[in-house]
């Protein structure tokens, strides 16, 4: 039997020195170790739709377990581009500008593959979704931050046509925004498209929480402006739309000289996703009211989860879209929001997920993230724990 000596014969240099464990994994773990309500990772606690799986059992039954085209099946792509038509006015071609992907994540990464080149600069808004900085980083990438600050965590556009330098090449925007649940509205694109045109900027918009946008807002999507659409890459997420985050399915559109780019790297990296799955997608996507309906059933439990706090010392302001919810909790402790997610699940069986690891140089600015996309009654155990807690009892 090999046995590895505690010295590593092989000497090797990390392209990724400064990454740890990822918070999600850390606060996961321990929510399980102490059987606490996990208010903290982004899945639904709730059963996605039967007739989905029954979709993908009979595409699996008809034959469909073979490799899926290079870019998706055709029919799911025809769908996704009608559907973009009808929401955003756009006009992809399902033959060139789209790509079924394993999930937003690698859409995300296969973008910033395909396009980032050692040196460029990415302006990015913080706090951050956490996989965009170290796969900017991964292809020598720069990255450079905006910082956005609470309360409501607004882009300065003057900021960031000050940021940007011979060297930028890229605006990576995310909307409806993870981790504060706020929007980009329609003067902000308009902002963006200004920037990005007179600087000669490539977009990536990260768009997954696409329909879950709350109080009659509307999401804009990039697709909306065809200047700005011309030069931006957009990816979204089945897995967040339809409860099935494991399943690890999304798509990515851009114009095709950029998709023709984006598809070099996609081929090497998983080729094609699952078949069966997107066979069974294609048809359930030809009924609106599978996606159109989600604002409304997420608003309510939004709604439901700040109503059963409101006597909290928490401090809110309700989200925008997303599931995520942010909580100030300053009144309640002093201690950094590491410390107190840790506390709060240990001590209080409540799990969530601390914002500062998403900001730039860990600003902490007492706040910490909740998932709302959980069954009412999980909702309300964890309602009945959070509104007991004050600085006299934390």
């Amino acid at each position: 039997m090999l046995i590895f000596q505690k010295t590593f014969f092989m000497k090797f240099r990390s392209k990724l020195p400064r990454v740890e464990q990822s918070i999600f994994t850390v606060m996961a773990k321990m929510a399980v170790d102490h059987n606490a309500i996990n208010l903290s990772q982004g899945f639904p606690n709730f059963p996605m739709d039967p007739a989905l799986i029954a979709l993908t059992e009979k595409a699996m039954v008809q034959g469909f377990n073979q490799y899926a085209p290079m870019a998706g099946d055709r029919e799911l792509r025809e769908v996704i581009v009608q559907k973009l038509k009808n929401l955003y006015g756009s006009a992809y071609d399902p033959d060139t500008d789209m790509t079924v992907t394993a999930g937003a994540t690698q859409a995300i990464f296969t973008v910033l593959a395909a396009m980032i080149h050692p040196g460029d600069e990415v302006i990015i808004f913080t706090p951050a979704y956490d996989c965009y900085i170290p796969s900017i980083h991964l292809f020598g990438g720069k990255v450079v931050p905006i910082q956005l600050k609470p309360p409501h965590f607004k882009i300065d556009w003057t900021e960031v046509g000050e940021r940007i330098t011979q060297n930028t090449k890229m605006i990576l925007i995310n909307t409806p925004h993870n981790p504060t649940g706020t929007i980009l509205s329609a003067q902000d694109l308009e902002e963006l498209e200004k920037i990005a045109e007179k600087h000669n900027l490539l977009v990536l918009s990260d768009e997954v929480y696409e329909h879950m946008v709350y109080d009659d807002m509307k999401h804009q999507s990039v697709a909306t402006r065809p200047g700005l659409a011309a030069r931006s890459f957009i990816t979204a997420s089945f897995g967040k739309t339809f409860h099935n985050t494991g399943w690890k399915m999304g798509y990515c559109v851009a114009p095709r000289e950029l998709m023709e780019e984006f598809q070099k790297v996609h081929q090497f990296n998983v080729f094609c996703v699952n078949h069966p799955t997107q066979k069974a997608l294609a048809t359930y996507l030809k009924n609106p009211e599978n996606y159109l309906q989600l604002s409304d059933m997420f608003q309510q439990k939004r709604d439901l989860f700040l109503k059963l706090i409101a006597s909290s010392q928490f401090k809110f302001i309700p989200s925008q879209g997303t599931y995520f919810q942010l909580l100030d909790y300053s009144d309640i402790s002093d201690l950094d929001d590491i410390s107190f997610s840790k506390k709060l699940l240990q001590t209080h069986g409540v799990a969530t997920i601390p914002t500062s690891v998403f900001n730039e140089s860990g600003a902490d600015f007492k706040q910490v993230r909740v998932c709302f996309a959980k069954k009412d009654e999980t909702l309300e155990e964890a309602a009945t724990v959070l509104n007991t807690l004050s600085s006299v009892n934390f």
